[in-house]
């Protein structure tokens, strides 16, 4: 059995796309492929099986690492072996056999009843993993294979230190819904300068829908700033047409109108005449 005694962990979720649409044979083989890049990246940071708590979660894992586990070592060199054991896998392999996957990342106390891991910092791990803003920003990015997802805490309090094989940089915050709960989380996809970040409604931030080969360092991979995106179209100025007349001169019994000269008491204006520098009377 478990402890029911809270303590700090680091936790990890873990899922595959479309593992629904896979048959069975097909479902085995994500799952063993899931299972094998996350125990082969874990030994990669030394972490063995003592030190690390992991969980089926059917097509994806959930797992927990040690307290003494610096963190800095999951969000670089860890998710780094993550991402190249993917590319590896999916190179030359059948589109059908593809694995994408989606990480998400917090830490913060949870317990173990000897079922599992219970506490808030997993169900945050979990629902940004699941939320539909993980599942878009992975949907813009085709010929990417992770999207990783970390909360706001974790990305303050690590990602932006940086670190070896850590490039905030690379990341890009937008807001996420996790059980009916607005959050800030920051993504990441491995391989392009800023993660794509479409515009889905309130619960994403408004991007680019490909994100791939945009300027590095622009709000959503659209080499816009936030300001240029927001700036409303300027309307065309309207169209101003020449006065029919223009009265050059009124002086006495004479008045001078586009060029044309008529004497007190005219009523007669020729509207189409052309006009003239200079004066002269009207013919």
């Amino acid at each position: 059995m478990g402890t029911r005694q809270a303590v700090n962990r680091l936790i990890v979720s873990v899922d595959a796309e479309g593992s629904s649409q896979r048959d069975l044979r097909g479902k085995l083989h994500l799952r063993d492929m899931v299972y094998r890049l996350v125990e082969d990246a874990l030994r990669a940071v030394d972490l063995p099986a003592d030190r690390v708590h992991l969980e089926d979660r059917g097509d994806g894992v959930l797992l927990a690492t040690d307290p003494a586990t610096p963190p800095e070592a999951m969000v670089g060199l860890w998710l780094e072996e993550i991402y190249q054991g993917l590319r590896e896998h999916n190179r030359g392999g059948r589109p059908d056999a593809r694995l994408r996957l989606r990480i998400g990342m917090h830490a913060g106390p949870v317990a173990d009843d000897g079922r599992g891991l219970v506490g808030t910092a997993v169900d945050q791990a979990c629902g940004l993993c699941d939320s539909a803003a993980a599942r878009r920003v992975l949907a813009a990015a085709p010929r990417s294979d992770l999207v990783f997802v970390v909360s706001d805490w974790l990305y303050q309090s690590v990602v932006a230190e940086g670190g070896r094989f850590v490039e905030p940089e690379h990341y890009r915050p937008a807001p996420v819904e996790v059980k009916q709960a607005g959050l800030t989380a920051w993504f990441h996809v491995p391989g392009l300068p800023v993660p794509p970040l479409p515009a889905a409604g309130p619960a994403l931030a408004t991007g680019n829908p490909s994100g791939e080969g945009s300027r590095t360092g622009a709000p959503g991979g659209t080499g816009e700033t936030d300001q240029e995106k927001d700036r409303q179209p300027v309307p065309p100025e309207p169209r101003r047409e020449a006065p029919k007349y223009v009265f050059e001169q009124i002086d006495g019994d004479s008045t001078v109108l586009d060029g044309n000269t008529f004497e007190a008491g005219s009523t007669a204006v020729d509207q189409g005449r052309k006009r003239r520098t200079g004066g002269g009377g009207a013919r």
